[in-house]
């Protein structure tokens, strides 16, 4: 029989996630998708915090996020954050666009928000899924920012992080929550506004430093692992048609064969068969009657 596919192999986990555990999904949009595949199941899920964060030092910034003391409007503020107004708006350098507001009271509020229920999940969690989307960043006046909320170019410099910069931000957090499951990713989206070889680049980066975590000498305690979104995408969906329109996003098509690998690799048959329940109810709460 003709071989038509290279089939990424991929191991059965030792670990499993099952309905019992709190997952905390961070990272590029490609998080929010398997969060939405999880949160349809009926899996208890908590994505992005901060809003979808491209960058590893951006997304190791919002684990890292505390307070700081009262603002005089009376709002806690997150330690170090940056608020900027531009276009009639106040933005957290810190987030996503979706928490910029018309007031900086507001903004405040929003942000103040995002920290603690970012502590919350993590405290929760027994699971961080974390999908790294580039390795390429902007910094303005030296600082990494995780959105340039379409503010001028010239504000900014751009540059590519090492593998180096980004394994130092990550092995303390590892280390420090040791009775967690830490899973990394790489988002096969392919952010091609920064150029064809420059994204292969970025993603090259991303993959060495996931590496070096998951090789670097570990305490007995610490669980970290690599699920192979990019490469499924790359090589067993090696075609247009599993994109979307835009050709840079996975089509829903392999969004679900994705999941369907991942639940494979870290869910029992038990838990597969719960999902199938859970889904199949989602879908009938979805449907709304003609009459």
């Amino acid at each position: 029989m003709l071989k038509l596919q290279t089939i990424v192999d991929i191991k059965p986990s030792e670990w499993q996630i099952g309905y019992e555990d709190r997952v905390l999904m961070l990272g590029s949009c490609f998080a929010d998708e398997m969060g939405e595949q999880m949160r349809r199941r009926g899996l208890h899920v908590t994505s992005n915090p901060f809003g979808t964060l491209y960058n590893p030092l951006s997304i190791a910034q919002a684990v890292n996020s505390q307070f700081s003391i009262l603002s005089p409007s009376g709002a806690r503020l997150f330690l170090n954050s940056q608020l900027v107004e531009y276009g009639g708006l106040w933005h957290s350098m810190d987030h996503h666009g979706s928490f910029s507001r018309p007031t900086k009271e507001e903004a405040e509020a929003a942000v103040a928000q995002s920290v603690e229920e970012m502590q919350k999940a993590l405290s929760d969690a027994s699971v961080v899924i974390v999908t790294f989307g580039s390795a390429w960043v902007y910094e303005m006046e030296g600082r990494v920012v995780a959105n340039c909320h379409k503010m001028p170019e010239a504000w900014f410099r751009r540059r590519r992080l090492s593998v180096d910069e980004i394994v130092e931000a990550w092995r303390p957090i590892v280390n420090r929550y040791p009775d967690k499951h830490w899973l990394f990713t790489v988002s096969p989206i392919r952010h091609i506004r920064d150029g064809l070889h420059e994204n292969q680049l970025s993603k090259a980066t991303l993959l060495m430093a996931i590496e070096e975590l998951i090789n670097h000498p570990l305490p007995i305690t610490r669980k970290i692992s690599y699920f192979p979104s990019y490469e499924i995408v790359q090589d067993e969906l090696r075609d247009y048609r599993f994109y979307a329109d835009d050709l840079v996003h996975p089509s829903s098509l392999a969004v679900n064969y994705i999941w369907e690998r991942f639940a494979d690799t870290y869910c029992s048959p038990a838990t597969r068969n719960e999902m199938l329940i859970q889904l199949k109810r989602w879908k009938s709460e979805q449907h709304i009657p003609l009459h």
